[in-house]
Order: C-alpha cells, then sequence, then structure tokens
C-alpha cells in the first residue's frame, strides 16, 4: 500500500450505494440486496478496526429515503434494529463507539431504543467512532446550524462578525469529528447526495463501480492505496510545485 501509517486517512465516509441493484443481477427482491448489504457493512466495521483508522461515516438513511415504497423503509428499519441487536456486544467488545448523525429520534421506537442502548452502551469507548447517518441530510444540518448562529446573534450572546468556521462548524451534527479525508461511494454514481456537504470541502473522492453488497476489504485497501498516492492541496501548491525555485 505504499507509504507507512501515517499516510492512512483518519476518517472515512462512505455513501453506501447499489444494494437493489445487486438484488435486481440476482432476480431477488430489493430487501435481499439490503440485508446483503448490512453483511458489507460488518465486514467493513471489522477492516477499519484492523487499520487503526479512527473514524467511520456511514450514510444508512437520508431525509429523502422516506419516499421509498413504505415496505422497503420498514424493512430498512427492523434491519437496523436487527443488526444493532446482533452485532452490538462485538461492537462494544472491540471498543467502537456509536454515534448517531440525524434526528434519530422521528424514527420508529423500536429503532430508538436501540439507537439509545448502543450510544449509551459505547459511549466510553475510544476505539473506532462509528457514525451512522439516519434520517440524514445535509442542506437540513447546514440550515439548523444557521437558526442556531442567528438565534445567538438576535439573543445579543455574539456578534455576527464572530462567526467564522470553526464555530460554525460547531454547531453541526459531526462537531466532535475531523473532516473526512476519504469518502468512498460505490455503484458507480457521481454525486454527494446530499452527504456531509459542508464537512467534504476538501475530502478526496473515490468512486467504484462495485455494489455495495460486493464491496471487500481489498475494495477499501484499493480506495486508501489510491489516497495516499494524491496530491492533497489544500488549495495550496502541489508537492511539485513546492519543489520548484521561483523567481
Amino acid at each position: 500500500m505504499g507509504a507507512g501509517s501515517e499516510d492512512l486517512p483518519r476518517h472515512i465516509a462512505v455513501i453506501m450505494d447499489g444494494n437493489g441493484r445487486w438484488a435486481k443481477k440476482r432476480l431477488m427482491p430489493r430487501t435481499m440486496g439490503h440485508r446483503a448489504g448490512m453483511s458489507a457493512l460488518k465486514r467493513l466495521v471489522k477492516s477499519m478496526g484492523e487499520l487503526n483508522i479512527p473514524y467511520l461515516t456511514v450514510f444508512a438513511f437520508s431525509t429523502e429515503n422516506w419516499r421509498r415504497p413504505t415496505e422497503e423503509v420498514d424493512y430498512l428499519m427492523n434491519l437496523l434494529v436487527e443488526y444493532l441487536f446482533k452485532e452490538l456486544q462485538e461492537l462494544h467488545e472491540n471498543n467502537v463507539k456509536i454515534n448517531i448523525l440525524g434526528d434519530y429520534r422521528l424514527l420508529p421506537p423500536r429503532c430508538r431504543l436501540e439507537l439509545e442502548e448502543a450510544l449509551k452502551k459505547t459511549r466510553n469507548n475510544d476505539g473506532l467512532t462509528f457514525s451512522i447517518a439516519l434520517n440524514y441530510g445535509a442542506r437540513h444540518e447546514i440550515l439548523a446550524a444557521v437558526k442556531k448562529a442567528a438565534a445567538l446573534v438576535a439573543g445579543g450572546k455574539m456578534s455576527a462578525d464572530a462567526i467564522d468556521e470553526g464555530f460554525f462548524s460547531s454547531l453541526l451534527s459531526t462537531a466532535d469529528l475531523p473532516d473526512p479525508d476519504l469518502l468512498i461511494r460505490t455503484a458507480g454514481e457521481m454525486r454527494i447526495s446530499n452527504f456531509l456537504l459542508w464537512q467534504i470541502a476538501y475530502t478526496e473522492i473515490w468512486v467504484t463501480q462495485r455494489l455495495w453488497p460486493d464491496f471487500s476489504q481489498q475494495d477499501l485497501l484499493q480506495a486508501i492505496a489510491d489516497f495516499k498516492n494524491r496530491d492533497r492541496r489544500f488549495g495550496g501548491l502541489s508537492r511539485q510545485d513546492k519543489g520548484e525555485k521561483h523567481v
């Protein structure tokens, strides 16, 4: 994989796409694609722990996903409950900290209970921080932060000039997380889908044709290898340009 572990991304975000297409190719219902996708997620969490990458954020259910058929939404919610019920103890034993982005309070009661149990059980763990974006939309998140800032200014608690990028970031659901270094999107789709719009300003994006249920550790390693070969300039000069003499 090239250079040493210091070149690894600290935070990987993933848009898990292609469950439905995976099932369709196999003449299966979409629900079976979601179940296979959950197995891929379990593999990913394990691989992240083995690589000692401290932050993983996955896009599990967006604010727009409520538009899907009721039967599919219900299945996704039940699958989430099943995943947490089966995997929580192992995640806890592996020092994984569960974190939720988005308003999970609008999810069905069983989901809320399982999520709150997972948050409570793992809150003191200091290994992998595993953030799950549920009922999450980046535009909604940004608007909510703007309203918080506006209320502070209107209440005389701060001036508008005091609002900088750092303060604004502190109002987002990712306040305790570093911005993602690498965003992986599966199934070949070339869009962001309203995911972490503020946080990925300088994130490296890696897209694969692989459908999410087929995503393997080898795919993860390839994404990381490509990331390590990127020249992250953050608006500055490239490594090559820095080495040139300027007159």
